[in-house]
């Protein structure tokens, strides 16, 4: 897959200033295109399995819903 064509958005905070270190950035952009590669392997190992393409976007999405913040402060 050709990681030129990841175009992440601008992070930003909770109380929308944006995120402008650069290391920071490039671990996000690191990270994400990490998830967007294991993705789609997991994408083209399943649709060699035969397995539901919809099935497996739907289990992704629902994998996202999933995650849990380990740093909510209790309000």
């Amino acid at each position: 897959m050709d990681k030129s064509k990841n175009k992440w958005p601008t992070w930003v905070r909770d109380d929308k200033t944006i995120v402008s270190c650069e290391e920071k950035i490039k671990v996000m952009k690191e990270n994400f295109n990490e998830l967007k590669q294991l993705s789609q392997d997991a994408i083209e190992d399943g649709l060699l399995m035969e397995v539901s393409e919809k099935q497996m976007k739907d289990t992704l999405h629902q994998m996202i819903d999933d995650l849990i913040n380990p740093y909510l402060k209790n309000k």
